[in-house]
């Protein structure tokens, strides 16, 4: 069985020394721009050539994150950054965003693509879709059990990589919009403002939105066993103490089979939320999983913890094995040959071997000179030697013929990926389509839904009756699919398979996964603003892929939407309780309530006293805004769009319907509502 990668988190070159020093075998980082830990110290290029070139010697692995969505105006300096990058010989790139994606993927296609925690892939579709794309790895969303991840592991043959230690969002990773929303700083582009760990009420719990930091690193074996890749750690934001005290967890736990007690109080005390949680993997999910940082979990973080741990790694940690030889003959200069087993140099001496006066140079004493690697990253397994007899050569000679050896050896070792970049063409035409076409998303079926939709798509799991009698009234009916399909997607896709047979065609998918099996099922498939879809390089992967038409990301504004290329239509959000989480946690189970004192339908309160409305499908809990978004019909003209969506999902719809038609401008000014990120955009 292959060994698991340990791969963890730097935000400075300082943390690439103190994780390889403890063991790490590959290491993710940022640079300047397009990381989602933006407020991190990050790399300039000189430090990411500085960081591989260390790596690469010592036999780690580097990995750039620019998993951020990316604007149109942004995209070419996205690309060259990734054509610096790959000057700098990184070892595979961590995106996001699928048009950039796909744009790499043209522009540089030997450089290894690993889909990002962000792309919110949870399902063997998901996975599917991204092998299909010519990713590499998919980072798997966090919320997942062991079941789940083995099943992929047994079905797709692509890398799998899962977090192992480090801190959890309430929100499934790439669908948390509540920093946005409420601040202008959005989680996809790398600002959250980590609104979650703020005070949020429900019944018995004042921090019903955060969680205890993740650690799993006692199922190392167990996920290697299952066929998981790397064992990831999160912390680019953390210090460098911190993730060697995690890196050092994981290489005991697989070096050794158990993690020292040293090790384990060092975890704990350098930072913690009252503890840690296995819920995901162990598929244990309720109130012990959530945690906040209390006065107690801060003052065990000392500077002579720090020190200690500083302590542990400031030497070199012996990680690559070499294998010598050593020639000796009177009157030739001595030889030296040293290989990696990949690399393999042969070094001359600089002093001719004499006749020994006194002592001459035995096996032995070649031997313990030329195996002292102290201070670097090589040992010897074995050295050979083939010496003359009574010879002699002197110390110094034979010391400096070993540092001239792994000196070269090093530098055999600092390869070149020889990656060839092309730029693509990134010329746009703005599609300028105009609104012909008004739809809604309903979360149950109202027999008062106005015929003045195109298209109304409900839910998967609504009654056959109820679909039937929307048809009977001329409705147009498409289905929506959960976007969180932890553990169903075998039943969503048996249902789906139903419909299908019964004359259902129009699918909404905010999922990747599941924009792969519907159109393997022959849907037209529908790309719901939760694909996070924010740059015209989205849209003609969208339309290649075979999509009908897309909702674009609530986090653009009118000028960014207006602007966007592409022929695929495409739409916006006009109205609705805008979901700013999707969660598989249950904020209600956080604290005194359940499912049966719920019903689904729970209420959060936050430190203003402004209620949340909480929609439970049974799987996932989606915190809806406070406010509804409302565009009125008079601003939809400055929409250059297809369609728009109304989405009702909590509401009364006649009386909201009533309301918001736009006739009625003095009840406008009366309701509580927002006009989103159109107008106001996100950093």
């Amino acid at each position: 069985m292959k060994k698991i990668e340990i791969l963890a988190p730097c935000g400075g070159i300082d943390s690439v020394i103190s994780s390889v020093n403890s063991g790490a075998d590959a290491v993710y980082l940022g640079l300047k721009d397009f990381s989602a830990r933006k407020d991190a110290k990050n790399f300039t290029f000189d430090e990411l050539n500085q960081a591989v070139s260390y790596c690469h010697i010592r036999g780690v692995k580097v990995y750039v994150t620019m998993n951020t969505l990316i604007f149109d105006s942004e995209m070419k300096s996205a690309l060259e950054t990734v054509k610096r990058a790959t000057d700098c010989n990184i070892d595979a790139l961590i995106v996001q965003d699928i048009g950039f994606a796909s744009l790499v993927r043209k522009a540089c296609p030997k450089l290894p693509l690993h889909g990002s925690t962000q792309m919110s892939i949870h399902t063997l579709s998901g996975a599917k879709m991204l092998k299909d794309m010519g990713f590499k790895r998919v980072v798997l969303s966090r919320e997942m059990s062991r079941e789940e991840i083995k099943y992929i592991a047994d079905n797709c043959d692509i890398e799998l990589e899962v977090f192992v230690h480090g801190a959890l969002c309430m929100s499934v990773s790439g669908q948390c919009y509540f920093s946005a929303m409420l601040g202008g700083r959005s989680g996809n582009r790398g600002r959250c403002a980590q609104t979650c760990r703020l005070p949020f009420t429900v019944k018995g719990n004042d921090h019903a939105l955060s969680l205890k930091d993740n650690s799993i690193i006692d199922y190392i074996d167990d996920m290697a066993e299952i066929g998981i890749t790397s064992a990831k750690i999160e912390g680019r934001m953390k210090r460098p103490e911190y993730v060697s005290s995690a890196v050092r967890a994981c290489y005991e736990k697989r070096e050794k089979g158990f993690i020292s007690q040293k090790t384990l109080e060092n975890l704990r005390n350098v930072f913690s939320r009252t503890g840690f949680t296995q819920g995901y993997y162990t598929g244990q999910l309720g109130r012990e999983m959530f945690g906040f940082r209390k006065r107690e979990d801060v003052i065990s973080a000392t500077e002579s913890l720090f020190k200690e741990i500083r302590n542990s790694y400031k030497d070199e940690m012996p990680r690559v094995p070499l294998k010598g030889k050593f020639t000796a003959r009177l009157g030739e200069f001595p030889i030296f040959e040293i290989t990696d087993g990949e690399n393999t140099v042969a070094v001359k001496g600089e002093e001719q071997a004499e006749k020994a006066i006194k002592l001459p140079l035995d096996r032995e004493k070649a031997e313990k000179q030329l195996s002292k690697t102290g201070g670097t990253p090589f040992y010897f397994d074995n050295i050979s030697t083939e010496i003359e007899d009574n010879i002699s050569i002197p110390i110094s000679s034979l010391n400096k013929l070993r540092r001239n050896a792994l000196d070269e050896i090093a530098d055999k070792r600092d390869f070149s990926h020889h990656y060839s970049f092309t730029m693509p063409s990134l010329s746009i035409t703005p599609a300028n389509q105009g609104i012909t076409e008004k739809r809604a998303e309903v979360k149950k079926i109202d027999s008062n839904i106005s015929t003045e939709y195109d298209l109304v798509y409900v839910p998967i799991d609504s009654k056959d009756e109820d679909i039937s009698y929307l048809r009977s009234k001329g409705i147009e009916v498409g289905v929506s699919v959960p976007r969180g399909l932890f553990g169903r997607e075998e039943k969503v896709i048996s249902r789906l398979k139903e419909l299908k047979e019964k004359g259902i065609n129009h699918l909404l998918c905010n999922n990747l996964g599941a924009v792969y099996f519907g159109k393997a099922l022959g849907f037209k498939v529908h790309g719901g603003e939760f694909l996070n879809l924010t740059n015209t390089f989205s849209l003609i992967w969208a339309e290649d892929y075979g999509l009908e038409d897309v909702t674009l990301s609530i986090e653009l504004t009118v000028e960014q939407i207006n602007a966007l290329g592409g022929n695929i239509r495409r739409g916006v959000v006009a109205y609705g309780y805008i979901p700013l989480m999707l969660t598989r946690n249950c904020p209600v189970k956080s604290g005194n309530e359940d499912c049966r004192t719920c019903k689904k339908r729970g209420k959060m309160q936050d430190r203003k006293n402004y209620q949340f409305s909480l929609y439970c499908d049974g799987i996932c809990t989606e915190v809806l805004n406070s406010v509804p978004l409302l565009i009125p019909e008079r601003n939809k003209k400055e929409f250059f769009t297809f369609f728009t969506t109304d989405r009702f999902y909590v509401e009364n719809y006649v009386e909201k319907v009533e309301n918001y038609k736009g006739n009625h401008s003095k009840t406008l000014e009366k309701v509580n509502f927002t006009r989103g990120l159109y107008y106001r955009g996100v950093k």
